[in-house]
C-alpha cells in the first residue's frame, strides 16, 4: 500500500472512533462524567482527517502514485468520515434526519454510478463538483462540531441555538452542492454511453 492509500485509509480507522468518541457519554454516562472532554478529541480526530484528506492527494501526485485505486478509494474515506460525522448530529438533532438521508442517497447512488463505469474501465475520481462538495461538507461539519462544543462545555450556552442554525444552513447548502455534483457525475456516465 502506497503512502498516499496508508493516508487515505487512516480515514477509515478514523470514522468509527469519532463515532464511538462521540457517543460514549450518552451510553455510560456513569463511566464518563460530561461530555466536556470529548471536545477535544473530536476536533483532533475532525481535523486529522481533513488534513490526511488534503495530504494524499499531493503525496501521490508527489511520488506518482496516482492509480485508479486511489481514484476510488479516496473519495470513498471521505464518504465515510463524512456520514460517520453527520450520523452523529442527527442522532444528536443538530441536523435535520431528512437532509442526511438525501446525503446517503446521493452518495450510494455516486457508489453505483462508479461500479457502473468500472464495468467500462474507467476509474471515476472526484470530480470539480464532487470536491466542491467535499469542501461544503467539511465547513458544514465544522460548523456542528462547534455547535455540539458549546453544548458540551457549557460556555457561551445561550449562542448554542445559532451556531445550530447556521451549521444548519451550511449544512442545506452543502446538500444543494452534493446533488448538483451528483448531477454532473451522472452527466458523464451519460457521456460514456
Amino acid at each position: 500500500m502506497s503512502l498516499a492509500n496508508k493516508l487515505t485509509f487512516s480515514r477509515i480507522i478514523l470514522a468509527p472512533v469519532f463515532f464511538i468518541v462521540y457517543l460514549l457519554p450518552g451510553f455510560f454516562p456513569s463511566l464518563f462524567a460530561g461530555a466536556a472532554w470529548t471536545v477535544p478529541v473530536l476536533w483532533l480526530i475532525f481535523i486529522v482527517s481533513q488534513v490526511t484528506d488534503l495530504l494524499d492527494g499531493i503525496v501521490a501526485r508527489k511520488n506518482n502514485e496516482v492509480s485508479d485505486f486511489g481514484k476510488l478509494f479516496d473519495p470513498f474515506a471521505d464518504t465515510l468520515m463524512q456520514i460517520t460525522c453527520f450520523l452523529c448530529f442527527v442522532i444528536d438533532r443538530i441536523f435535520p434526519a431528512l437532509l442526511f438521508l438525501l446525503v446517503i442517497y446521493r452518495e450510494f447512488s455516486i457508489l453505483f454510478i462508479r461500479n457502473l463505469m468500472l464495468k467500462k474501465g474507467i476509474a471515476l475520481g472526484a470530480r470539480l463538483g464532487g470536491k466542491i462538495k467535499t469542501v461544503t461538507y467539511i465547513i458544514a461539519g465544522g460548523a456542528a462540531l462547534l455547535a455540539v462544543s458549546i453544548q458540551r462545555l457549557a460556555i457561551f450556552e445561550f449562542l448554542f441555538p445559532y451556531f445550530k442554525t447556521g451549521a444548519i444552513i451550511i449544512f442545506i447548502i452543502s446538500v444543494i452542492f452534493s446533488i448538483a455534483s451528483f448531477i454532473d457525475y451522472l452527466s458523464i456516465y451519460r457521456k460514456a454511453g
